[in-house]
């Protein structure tokens, strides 16, 4: 399918690469807090590539390993019950806007030894054909822009139950083709990232008189250098996120098992001042754009990851008048906790279950929850997965809950094949 897009529309989106201030509208009187998204460039590198994962909620950072586990957690690979498998899943991508934008995903890993564990993935995402016009509708050309990233990662045991991985990752996001606009040159955005991770593993787990497996994860995805699609562009920050996940797999008996995982993520990327036109000049007249509350982005990677965890600018407070209050120093007020709240609610909180019957047969069902004022992703997940032998299959569908939602029935496919035999039971994160 061919998108036409406006010419100015194609310059904010190859100028910016999906990355935006959201800004507020009007103050808050109370604790309710305005639409703040923190949106990143290339935002393809958090999307969801499996389908085991993508059918529990997205809560993937404490799932037993597999091929996948290198997007979700390189260090759960030590614990795999596997010495090597591979996998290639497809997701057609925004189905409810087009039906040329997909993501492809190939990813696999090896045992080393019994204490170390090597894995590797490419991530293509194209996003279709566009033909770019000019303010009259005159077509420039037709062109596919595309992205993808290429990763490699590696798992060391530190302990029986303990273990840590670090990934390196390659990432290329041509949204323009190298179209000049204006005079201006338009490039590529490329960035080197890494993600770390750790995993404490317990297969000799008990709740009550339930027998089973308890895993706990965390990990820092894509910490990079920022990208910028021209000279004149000011470089925007990767999606780099915090993910704590727990898991519990009840064994109920010999044929029947239940997954319950939990994933808590956040993006680590500084929250977008709040900004209005205000009287800050005294004539009279609000003409003056103004930050009235929050932190300047405008930080280097590492400052950036600490201050994501207190930059919130909350909710200016206001008068009867609709008037933003100001305090005798020149800032303004701010209404009392909206910037703890605004911080909570930046946290995504991921819920998903799994129920195998004789390891062959699976169902899966989660839910995600996106504060609204972030971005407002609420949907839930159902999912099935079929293993036979070294073959196995999963396919998931994405139900959202609001109304309109481009993410609503959202189909996901995964392929997995393994291969070299099976560690003992023992040492194994049953599946």
């Amino acid at each position: 399918m061919i998108k036409k897009i406006h010419y100015l529309v194609v310059l904010v989106v190859s100028f910016v690469s999906h990355f935006t201030y959201a800004q507020p509208t009007s103050g808050a009187t109370d604790n309710d807090l305005q639409l703040n998204t923190i949106t990143t460039a290339v935002p393809f590198v958090a999307i969801t590539p499996d389908s085991r994962a993508g059918g529990m909620g997205d809560a993937g950072t404490a799932l037993s390993a597999n091929s996948n586990s290198i997007y979700w957690n390189t260090s759960m690979l030590i614990f795999s019950k596997e010495k090597a498998e591979m996998s290639m899943s497809y997701t057609p991508w925004l189905r409810q806007l087009t039906n040329d934008i997909h993501l492809s995903y190939l990813s696999g890993y090896g045992k080393i030894g019994e204490r170390s564990a090597v894995a590797g993935a490419l991530r293509f995402f194209s996003l279709g054909e566009i033909t770019f016009t000019d303010a009259s509708g005159n077509v420039i050309r037709d062109d596919k822009p595309s992205e993808f990233e290429l990763t490699g990662g590696y798992a060391f045991q530190l302990s029986d139950k303990t273990s840590i991985g670090i990934n390196g990752k390659f990432i290329y996001s041509n949204l323009t083709g190298g179209l000049t606009v204006a005079g201006v040159n338009t490039k590529a955005g490329v960035a080197g990232a890494t993600d770390i991770s750790f995993t404490y593993f317990n297969d000799e787990a008990e709740i009550g008189n339930i027998d089973g497996t308890y895993s706990f994860a965390t990990t820092l995805n894509n910490i990079g250098n920022k990208i910028a699609y021209s000279e004149l562009q000011s470089r925007d920050f990767l999606p780099m996120n915090l993910k704590i996940g727990n898991s519990f797999k009840a064994e109920l008996d010999g044929y029947n098992s239940l997954l319950f995982s939990i994933d808590l993520q956040r993006l680590l990327v500084p929250t977008p001042a709040f900004y209005d036109f205000v009287d800050a000049d005294g004539d009279g007249q609000s003409d003056d754009y103004t930050m009235l509350a929050g932190r300047s982005d405008d930080v280097g990677i590492i400052s950036g990851m600490f201050q994501s965890f207190y930059d919130a600018p909350g909710a200016v407070a206001v008068d009867d008048n609709g008037d933003y209050i100001q305090n005798t120093d020149g800032t303004y007020q701010v209404v009392k906790g909206s910037r703890f709240k605004e911080e909570l609610s930046e946290i995504n909180i991921c819920a998903g279950l799994e129920y195998w019957y004789n390891n062959v047969l699976a169902i899966r069902a989660g839910y995600f929850y996106e504060n609204k004022n972030k971005g407002n992703r609420q949907y839930f997940n159902a999912g099935i997965g079929f293993r036979y032998n070294m073959l196995g299959i999963d396919v998931s569908y994405l139900a959202a809950v609001t109304r309109q939602s481009p993410l609503a029935n959202t189909l996901r496919f995964t392929l997995r094949y393994h291969f070299g035999g099976s560690r003992s039971s023992s040492s194994s994160a049953p599946e």
